[in-house]
């Protein structure tokens, strides 16, 4: 990182962050094109899980390239200046990367759909219709690279 004084070295915040946040792009590679999209999303020990309709684009493309990229930011806020070159951000962000797995069996999509509905809300107890776990794709990535960065005044 060329900025080493913005630099978040810290797993504990990082993970926090992670675990704080509420909006993940996902960046995939469909072809030679970049393609990125925000997802709702959970974090548990080190991978991110996510949910999806059965068909698109996004599930075309992790099928023919599981690599992927993810970033996420919190605690946004303008700094305004004096002059256009004193405006700035203060911001958390966290980027990564890493393998995108499918996740079939009902059981397993169950507890990675609990994982990102915790995300959101401070309950753990969550129950699913049959149907609906039937009717959603679920994937997780697991993060092989991380790092963290924040600009705060």
């Amino acid at each position: 990182m060329r900025r080493k004084e913005k630099e978040i070295t810290d797993r504990v915040e990082i993970d926090s962050i992670l675990k704080t946040a509420r909006i993940c792009r996902l960046a995939m590679i469909d072809g030679d094109t970049p393609y990125v999209i925000p997802l709702n999303y959970g974090y548990s020990q080190n991978t991110l899980y996510f949910h999806s309709a059965n068909e698109g684009r996004k599930i075309n493309i992790l099928h023919k390239n599981p690599r992927a990229c993810f970033e996420v930011e919190w605690d946004t806020s303008l700094v305004e200046g004096k002059d256009p070159c004193q405006w700035s951000m203060n911001f958390q962000s966290i980027i990564g990367s890493g393998q995108v797995e499918f996740i079939e069996s009902p059981e397993q999509k169950v507890k990675a759909l609990s994982i990102i509905m915790s995300q959101y809300s401070e309950k753990e107890d969550f129950s699913y219709p049959t149907e609906a776990v039937n009717g959603v794709t679920v994937f997780k990535l697991a993060i092989d690279e991380i790092c963290g960065k924040q600009s705060i005044s």
